[in-house]
């Protein structure tokens, strides 16, 4: 998203606040074993996470939400848990989706759903649906995604659009190549949270977190509440985002306002 983009609204004690926060939910299998528990209870005391942050999102005036469900990486873990993931997420969509649609939230699925049970993509598929005309919080569930992936996709549709003749090459840019990925006209996260004590990025949104602000915190998904995503989006409002430019040219223009 170019910085003339943008369009962040300033709350009281906080500042800037981002129209698009990315999240990678990390911790919940460590936050398990801490406590002595299976690796499962983790992620379904997650689930409670991921409603505090709709909530937080919703009070603060973000516009979207996107969450780093399940990777295209993650088929590698032991296929009991990828199983129990798989049956998590079908309970989960299926308890939460009145809410989400009772306050005008909008669910998206982002990534290759085809390789999910068929009784999981119409669950989806119906999810999404339901919600299709409400106009609140864009909320984007990225399952069996990766960024590579993305770009890859994004890249075959275009040759499929050159090679059909509905495209001319040469005007293939930037805002043509976004336009392909699974954002659509979604503008970018200004945003990246990853929780659980990790610094890397592992595959996520690798074309739009460009100019994202990373944000990195020890606090494992489970813990992430309400006041550790507001100190995220205190931390946002701290930084300087310049898009390439140097201070002096958003003061100039700052001052032109």
């Amino acid at each position: 998203m170019a910085a003339s983009d943008s369009k962040e609204t300033t709350l009281a004690g906080i500042g800037r606040v981002p129209r698009h926060v990315a999240i990678i939910m990390d911790g919940n299998g460590r936050w398990a074993q801490q406590r002595g528990q299976p690796r499962h209870l983790g992620h379904r005391a997650g689930v409670d996470s991921v409603r505090r942050t709709i909530e937080a999102c919703v009070e603060h005036g973000i516009e979207f939400l996107t969450l780093f469900a399940f990777s295209s990486e993650n088929w590698r873990r032991p296929r009991s848990e990828v199983d129990m993931l798989m049956e998590l997420f079908m309970v989960a969509l299926a308890r939460e989706i009145r809410k989400l649609d009772k306050n005008d939230i909008r669910l998206r699925v982002i990534g290759d759903v085809s390789a999910f049970p068929e009784k999981l993509q119409k669950q989806i598929a119906e999810a999404e649906q339901r919600t299709a005309d409400n106009s609140g919080l864009l909320l984007q569930i990225a399952a069996n995604y990766g960024g590579r992936w993305d770009i890859t996709q994004a890249a075959r549709r275009l040759a499929e659009e050159a090679v059909a003749g509905r495209l001319d090459p040469k005007d293939i840019d930037e805002a043509c190549f976004a336009r392909m990925t699974s954002f659509g006209e979604v503008p970018d996260p200004d945003l990246f949270i990853r929780t659980g004590g990790e610094l890397r990025i592992s595959n996520f949104l690798l074309w739009h977190c460009a100019y994202s602000e990373l944000y990195f915190t020890p606090t494992l998904w489970p813990d992430f509440d309400k006041a550790a995503f507001v100190e995220a989006l205190r931390e946002y409002a701290r930084r300087e985002r310049r898009f390439g430019q140097i201070s002096e040219q958003l003061d100039d223009r700052a001052g032109l306002g």
